[in-house]
This record gives structure tokens, C-alpha cells and sequence, in this order.
């Protein structure tokens, strides 16, 4: 009782009102706990400097508990939180620190070595390194941000990763205008309401009025995203929240308006338990022990 008790006044009751009304009270209460868990460490093996069996060897030398990452195989989560990025290795480069939620986009858009890639708001970089790992480093990903610092924090990460084909751009992504992409990913701003986990204080920052702030914007992404992707080519569109506004509901007006667009299904690529009705990635705090995320595929028919 008193677990239920803390983690509902630890949300803001118009949190707390949405989710009950959409999901139930049962639900909303495991949710609510998972928010007020602590998190969880997960790292991403990076395969341009090491390889999964490697780095398990490294991890086992310094008698770090460790489970596999449950949907991306190229994840482990460490049982204790320690201050891993005083290790070694983290300098060289072998893993990032990153949820195996943000590994799920960049499955979904299924790049290739050698293709041309949009990565539309690239910053930190923990996609966009993971592209240019399943990339083997080889083709083009251009990575966009308008403010100059998080380019800088960008390209430090991936310098350290070893990523050498990705071209950054400070500017506007709205303003961006070259075409000709086999691939788009757009990892929306979104209002990160599925990482409270990590980050507890945004539930205090936010407030419903945002929800109509953003929602244009993400929109806004969406469509130059597509504008900017070959006939033929895939876009994936993600955030890291729960909330439908910011996400199905987003897909369902664009393809409403972009005929020549189709929603491709997740089926086959990932297990049925992190997809939502639509086939598109859906993941929660409290059933799948990741970040709550979004992610849908689309297809450019023409």
C-alpha cells in the first residue's frame, strides 16, 4: 500500500488522471512504480571496436554481473549501478551507455552498408552511433542539430565509438534540404514522459499545454523527413514517450495526408509483446523494463 501510495504523489495528478483513463488503475499503478524504480543500467556493445563474446570476457575479468539485453542482442544490462564510465574500456570506445529502447528504431529502419542516411535530430548521437555500427561504418549518415554544443557533444561520442561516415550539419532540420536518402530516422523532441525513470524531474516540467506545443513540431519533422527520402526508401519515425498524441496518433494524420505513404508492420521483426495494435514499437516501464518508447516504419510507395 505504501509503494502505491508514493509512487501516485509522486506524479502530478494530471499524469496520474491520463494514464488511469486510458489504461485502467491496475496498469497506471504498475506504471507509476516502475517510474519510481531505479534505473536500470544498460549498455550497447560496439561491434566497429569489439564484439558481443569479447566484451562478455572483459566484463567477467572485472566481476561485472550481467544479463543479455531482452530485445537487442547487442545489449547487456549490468545488475549494479557503478560508475562504469571510469572503465578502460568505455575510453576505447567499446560500448555506450544507452537504453535498449533506443536500439529499436534503428532495427525497424534496417540500414544496410552503404547507403545514405538521414539522421534528422542526431543529438547525443546514441542512434546514430548504433547506425553506423549496423552500417559497418561503410556508406553515408548525416547528422543533423541546430545548436552547435550538441553537435560538438555529438562528435565527441562518436569519435570515441571509432564512427567514420557520418557527416554532420548544425542547422535547422526544417530548413534542410538535401534529397536522395535510402533511409530516415527521426528521433522526435518529444516530452520524454516513457524516461521517468531515469529522468524523474521532467514530470514537474511538463504540463498538458505542451502536448499542442510540440505536436506541430513533430509533424513538422515528419513531413520534411519524408520530402527528403527516395521513392522507395523507408523512414522510421520514434520518441521516448507513452503519450498517443505525440505518437500513433502523429502517424495516422500523416499518412491520412501522404497517400503515397504506407505503415509498414513490425511483425517478424520484433516479438509481438513490443508491438501495439498498429504493428508499430510500443514499449513501458513496467512490462518491459526499458524506457517507455515509440517507433513506426513507413514506406514511401513513390
Amino acid at each position: 500500500i505504501n509503494n502505491y501510495f508514493s509512487a501516485y504523489y509522486s506524479h502530478p495528478s494530471w499524469i496520474v488522471k491520463r494514464w488511469i483513463s486510458r489504461y485502467g488503475n491496475d496498469f497506471t499503478e504498475q506504471l507509476l512504480i516502475a517510474n519510481n524504480d531505479k534505473p536500470k543500467l544498460m549498455l550497447r556493445v560496439n561491434n566497429l571496436k569489439t564484439n558481443y563474446n569479447e566484451f562478455e570476457n572483459l566484463l567477467k575479468k572485472v566481476n561485472l554481473k550481467y544479463s543479455k539485453g531482452k530485445y537487442a542482442p547487442d545489449f547487456v544490462r549490468l545488475h549494479n549501478l557503478v560508475n562504469i564510465t571510469d572503465w578502460e574500456y568505455f575510453t576505447k570506445g567499446y560500448f555506450s551507455v544507452q537504453d535498449e529502447s533506443t536500439a529499436l528504431p534503428v532495427y525497424l529502419l534496417d540500414v544496410k552498408p552503404g547507403m545514405k542516411v538521414l539522421d534528422l535530430c542526431a543529438a547525443p548521437g546514441g542512434k546514430t552511433g548504433l547506425l553506423a555500427d549496423r552500417m559497418k561504418n561503410e556508406g553515408e549518415i548525416v547528422a543533423l542539430d541546430k545548436y552547435e554544443s550538441r553537435i560538438k557533444i555529438l562528435k565527441k561520442n562518436l569519435e570515441r565509438l571509432g564512427v567514420q561516415n557520418v557527416r554532420t550539419e548544425v542547422t535547422d532540420a526544417l530548413e534542410f534540404n538535401e534529397e536522395g536518402f535510402d533511409r530516415v530516422l527521426i528521433d522526435a523532441p518529444c516530452s520524454g514522459l516513457g524516461t521517468l525513470t531515469k529522468k524523474p524531474d521532467i514530470k514537474w516540467k511538463r504540463d498538458i499545454g505542451d502536448f499542442r506545443k510540440i505536436t506541430p513540431i513533430q509533424s513538422s519533422l515528419l513531413n520534411k523527413g519524408a520530402e527528403l527520402l527516395k521513392p522507395n526508401g523507408f523512414l522510421v519515425y520514434s520518441t521516448c514517450t507513452i503519450e498517443p498524441e505525440e505518437n500513433y496518433e502523429i502517424i495516422k494524420q500523416f499518412l491520412f495526408e501522404h497517400p503515397d505513404f504506407e505503415l509498414v508492420s513490425g511483425h517478424g521483426i520484433f516479438d509481438d509483446d513490443i508491438l501495439d495494435s498498429n504493428g508499430c514499437v510500443q514499449t513501458f516501464p513496467n512490462i518491459h523494463g526499458t524506457d517507455g518508447a515509440f517507433a513506426a516504419k513507413l514506406l514511401k510507395k513513390k
